[in-house]
């Protein structure tokens, strides 16, 4: 009767082995959405909010880092690592950037495992 409770206990921890390792591979990409005036008056700032999806941010598997490249020049950037890593599955963050030519605007977020689901584009154009 031992052996069959040892040979139980031993394929329920296998299986919960094998589960909690497929959600990883179940898993997305980090993606993100940006939050922008399509328009502003020229020598205004602009407040710009990025939301980053993540599946996971346990400590093995996590959004690294994103970035944000305003006309093709990085302005803002985020590192993550499994000791700090983001707040939530979905979290969000906010730059002011002031407007003196027409814009455009380059945010991706990346997953240590999985990687980028691609950047998101914007563009703001200058009131006339």
């Amino acid at each position: 009767m031992k052996t069959l409770t040892a040979k139980r206990l031993f394929f329920y921890f296998l299986f919960l082995a094998v589960f909690f390792a497929a959600q990883t591979s179940f898993a997305d990409k980090s993606s993100v959405t940006i939050s922008a005036p399509e328009t502003a008056a020229k020598g205004s700032e602009v407040l710009i909010k990025l939301t980053i999806t993540h599946s996971a941010n346990s400590y093995f598997h996590y959004t690294n880092w994103v970035s944000l490249k305003v006309n093709g020049k990085e302005f803002s950037r985020w590192e993550f690592t499994s000791g700090k890593r983001p707040e939530a599955a979905v979290f969000s963050r906010e730059v002011k950037i002031p407007v003196n030519e027409p814009m455009e605007l380059n945010a991706e977020a990346n997953c240590n495992i999985h990687g980028s689901a691609g950047p998101a584009k914007w563009k703001i154009a200058i009131k006339e």
